[in-house]
């Protein structure tokens, strides 16, 4: 086990996090990440190579990435700066700048610019890092749990290998945690350390910092060991890793659209209750299991739109917790009905073939004729009135502008009611054939 970094400051007085007095001092003894870290693998392969190049490392909080490039600044024996991108500018990118010219004249020394959070620069603050990539004065390596392709400038990420970091898998928590119990002498069982590996939802930092919690207790209440009753009873459960607003936020939604699509039921509970368990609006959600509806159920199941629809204003009666129920019964339904995309790619085909054509009159026979002059203009003249025909169809009647060909955009599927929706169409097809060879 590692042993415990020294407790305090200059000062003697200052309690250092014990994240930070685990913060690993050598590549070996990374927990996690063996994707890069790993034998054969990329940044073990520049590490060994002792050339440092330019990355970006995205991955959710708490998984090694400012710990991954203080380590390679070591590595490389390179000097190493860091900039939050929270709270830093222009101004303090300058002084990288210079402090970057200074390590390469004065000392031959090798300089990482490292900041934080990248994705909260702007396009002008991004661009002030390239020429001095470009020209070598320094190796870029940015930090972001936000997706680079919509947040990292094109010019930026096309200088810079992205590597994607991941979540800690439960063993590594388990030895993170560990590690973390032997620094603060305090003694744990597995499932104490399972328990806490569950609040800490992958990320490395809050679980230390939940061992550090327990074992201050431990410490106050004399006693020697955590076990799990002890543990529930102080670490508070944080909620689990949510981005409102960012990739984490987008994949979750992405995934439970997916499973009502892909008719799974279950799974489709799970993404739901995962994102309310994580902080996501209710309100949200309902607005995307209306969306699905329209989208991915459509005319194979009417009802499934009326089903979402009470569902968001039972949960504006209600609120949570108990109208969450009411969105789960949507989500269900949608799952379990029949699928049709056909009003979906139809509406779809129709936009993009109008964002091309030109603008078509109204034909006159179709026209609204409320005066005696449009009357006198032809405006309404032989329109047929479906009613009074046949079936109540007007068969070999046609709609569209003069002069346009006719389009099938509209493509029913077998299923559900569509079904029928396409027996139907064919129906009325097959008379509009017949009336033209009657003309």
């Amino acid at each position: 086990m590692s042993q415990p970094r020294d407790l305090f400051g200059a000062a003697g007085e200052v309690n250092v996090p014990l994240a930070e007095r685990l913060r690993p001092a050598a590549v070996e003894e990374v927990v996690g990440q063996r994707h890069l870290l790993g034998e054969g693998k990329p940044i073990n392969v520049a590490l060994r190579a002792g050339k440092p190049h330019s990355m970006i490392l995205w991955g959710p909080p708490g998984v090694g990435k400012t710990t991954l490039a203080r380590l390679m600044a070591t590595a490389f024996r390179a000097e190493f700066i860091a900039i939050s991108a929270v709270l830093a500018g222009v101004k303090e990118i300058r002084e990288a700048v210079e402090r970057a010219k200074l390590a390469r004249d004065q000392y031959a020394r090798a300089t990482i610019v490292f900041v934080d959070e990248v994705h909260r620069f702007n396009k002008a603050q991004q661009d002030a890092f390239l020429p001095h990539v470009e020209s070598g004065l320094f190796t870029f390596i940015g930090a972001t749990t936000e997706n680079p392709s919509f947040e990292v400038i094109g010019a930026l990420l096309s200088r810079a290998q992205v590597y994607v970091l991941e979540s800690l898998k439960p063993e590594d928590l388990d030895l993170l945690i560990a590690r973390g119990f032997d620094a603060e002498k305090v003694d744990s069982t597995a499932d104490a350390r399972a328990r806490i590996a569950e609040f800490a939802d992958g990320d490395g930092r809050r679980a230390l910092n939940l061992v550090e919690q327990v074992a201050e207790a431990a410490h106050v209440e004399g006693r020697r060991g955590a076990d799990i009753e002890f543990v529930n009873a102080i670490a508070q459960r944080a909620g689990r890793r949510f981005d409102k607003g960012g990739e984490n936020f987008y994949d979750q939604i992405s995934a439970l659209h997916k499973s009502v699509r892909g008719s799974d039921p279950d799974a489709s509970l799970y993404w739901m209750v995962r994102m309310l368990d994580g902080g996501a609006d209710p309100r949200y959600l309902a607005r995307r299991i209306i969306r699905m509806a329209s989208e991915d159920i459509g005319l194979a199941d009417p009802r499934a739109l009326d089903v979402c629809v009470t569902a968001a204003a039972v949960y504006e009666r209600l609120g949570s917790p108990e109208g969450e129920l009411a969105l789960a019964e949507a989500v269900v339904y949608l799952a379990v009905a029949a699928k049709s995309n056909a009003v979906y790619t139809a509406y779809n085909q129709v936009r993009a073939f109008i964002a091309e054509d030109g603008t078509r009159p109204v034909p006159l026979h179709i026209r609204n004729a409320p005066t005696k002059l449009m009357k006198g203009l032809g405006y309404g003249k032989d329109y047929r009135y479906a009613h009074d025909e046949e079936e109540g169809y007007a068969a070999g009647e046609s709609y569209l502008p003069d002069g346009m060909e006719p389009h099938r955009w509209y493509q029913p599927t077998d299923r559900g009611l569509e079904a029928k929706i396409r027996e139907k169409l064919e129906h009325l097809r097959s008379l509009d054939e017949k009336a033209k060879k009657l003309k």
